[in-house]
């Protein structure tokens, strides 16, 4: 999956207008534009679209995790410059205050099979011989089980 496609899944998801997304980029100490996000919510086709790479994606989730939980006393925020989905997902996961039966049951509404060992798999440390990469199906169907749940929710 590209960040562009998360973000604007993400976005809709949670129905976050311009400035809320500011404010998310400047709780992790990022300084972003309306143009910006506009330009990384555009389609691919559209001449003001931006690639929104790694290091501009991970502000917004670490301001995602301030903004639903708080900030921690004393821990500085660290935007990291390069990501891969399985820290993504960590992210949602900790933003979301999820526990990992929340998870599989996001999962299960978009009727994606996935066990409980398969989950703990993709939270392992990077060397452990368990770990597994998180797949973008995995990912892709985490966030339409999002979208499923929280916009659901609110149209009620």
């Amino acid at each position: 999956m590209n960040n562009n496609d998360i973000l604007r899944r993400l976005r809709y998801t949670f129905e976050l207008n311009d400035d809320h997304m500011m404010r998310l980029y400047a709780l992790a100490q990022v300084e972003v534009t309306r143009a910006q996000i506009s330009s990384w919510l555009k389609k691919e086709e559209d001449p003001d679209f931006k690639q929104l790479y790694d290091k501009e994606l991970s502000p917004f989730l670490n301001g995602l995790i301030v903004d639903r939980r708080g900030k921690k006393e004393g821990v500085e925020i660290i935007n990291e410059k390069s990501l891969n989905n399985n820290q993504i997902l960590r992210k949602l996961k900790i933003a979301l205050q999820l526990q990992d039966e929340d998870i599989l049951s996001i999962l299960s509404l978009t009727g994606f099979r996935f066990g409980k060992h398969e989950l703990s798999a993709l939270f392992r440390n990077p060397n452990q011989s368990q770990y597994r990469d998180c797949k973008d199906q995995v990912l892709r169907n985490f966030l339409l089980g999002l979208q499923l749940k929280f916009r659901k929710s609110q149209e009620e």
